[in-house]
């Protein structure tokens, strides 16, 4: 497996971790519609979090979250759409992005609730 690769799952098992021990309830992980995929589907009390995860190893071109293109978003916001209509649920929806930045052998999680708002 290529070295990013790794690099990704790795920083998905802990934005996981940190959710779970956050109190969030994890529904799904690497859930599919079509060619979209959601890193983290969680529950939130009262909310649906739809969670990307982005990780680098370093900072030197931009936080992880910056990452985010409107594109990628809207491939989100396409899946949860799917997400929330197979699944029948009725709960508000939130798209939190999970910023996992490695230095060395350390790391740190960041997370940005409400990172993006659909378009109406």
């Amino acid at each position: 497996m290529a070295d990013h690769n790794e690099l990704g799952i790795k920083g998905e098992e802990l934005a996981e971790k940190y959710l779970r021990n956050s109190g969030y309830e994890i529904l799904e992980r690497n859930w599919r519609f079509g060619k979209d995929e959601i890193d983290i589907i969680a529950r939130d009390g009262d909310f649906l979090v739809i969670a990307e995860v982005k990780t680098r190893r370093t900072n030197y071109f931009g936080e992880p979250e910056e990452f985010v293109s409107r594109i990628k978003q809207r491939f989100l916001i396409r899946g949860a759409n799917a997400y929330i209509e197979k699944m029948d649920i009725d709960l508000e929806t939130r798209f939190d992005i999970l910023s996992v930045l490695f230095a060395g052998k350390t790391y740190t999680v960041k997370q940005i609730k409400d990172a993006f708002y659909p378009l109406v």
